[in-house]
């Protein structure tokens, strides 16, 4: 399964188990905490699945932290728990050297098997609340929000997703939210947020005009010819926006 998705390093495929050593020490000082801050000052985040685009994934993956994604996001609806497992173990070790947050769609088990970061749900997914009771204080929990009463009832969760503010067959059927709704998470959202929906450099600035500080992507990065390169445009525009925010007057 490992070699198929090409996590094979220096001759070897990628063992699917926890290291010890690194990730314990942290824990001494407070994984929950830690994980936190690194959220706050997140700003791109990458959703994809096991082979994005049709690529490996530990390639995509270098070449969107490269460019300078700061979350990633392993959604596949199409493994079983063991498979994706094993995947999410093989993409911790790496999001762990290439210092990026590990985030698992829906699936809180395979979040804490595999000592991903967090977890993230849906509205149709478990409630945060039970999640948060059985997985502890220091996994990151995410919500996806699409009307006002969402974002403003999310609870028991370290951010939310806002959208989708665009039309996007990544969610068939779903009607965009438009840039009000962003507009009302930059006013009232209590834990950070990520805007999302057919999200590129192009239409990026208007979302960041609307409030928003963060940008959650698929296709932008993971269909682009040259995923750093856009990954990169992309970064470019929100720590724009964001050294206009911090000029004076």
């Amino acid at each position: 399964m490992l070699e198929a998705l090409g996590w094979v390093i220096a001759g070897r495929t990628v063992a699917a188990r926890r290291r010890p050593g690194r990730l314990s020490c942290v824990a001494a000082i407070d994984t929950g905490a830690l994980r936190r801050e690194r959220l706050a000052a997140a700003r791109l985040y990458l959703i994809c699945d096991s082979q994005p685009g049709g690529r490996e994934l530990p390639d995509l993956v270098r070449a969107a932290v490269a460019g300078g994604v700061d979350v990633v996001q392993l959604r596949d609806k199409r493994l079983a728990d063991d498979e994706l497992t094993a995947v999410a173990n093989a993409l911790r070790a790496l999001c762990e050297r290439l210092g990026a947050l590990l985030i698992i769609n829906d699936r809180a088990a395979v979040a804490v098997s595999a000592g991903a970061d967090g977890v993230h749900l849906g509205q149709d997914d478990s409630a945060p609340e039970r999640v948060r009771a059985s997985v502890g204080p220091d996994l990151l929990i995410g919500l996806s929000t699409h009307t006002p009463e969402q974002v403003d009832c999310a609870a028991c969760v370290d951010y939310i997703g806002v959208g989708p503010v665009h039309e996007t067959p990544t969610k068939p059927g779903v009607l965009p939210v438009g840039l009000d709704l962003i507009r009302h998470a930059a006013q009232h959202a209590r834990v950070p947020f990520f805007a999302i929906g057919g999200i590129d450099s192009t239409t990026a600035p208007a979302v960041l005009a609307a409030g928003a500080r963060r940008v959650a992507v698929v296709r932008a990065i993971a269909d682009a010819q040259d995923p750093e390169g856009a990954a990169r445009a992309l970064r470019a525009v929100i720590d724009q926006r964001a050294g206009e925010r911090d000029v004076p007057g």
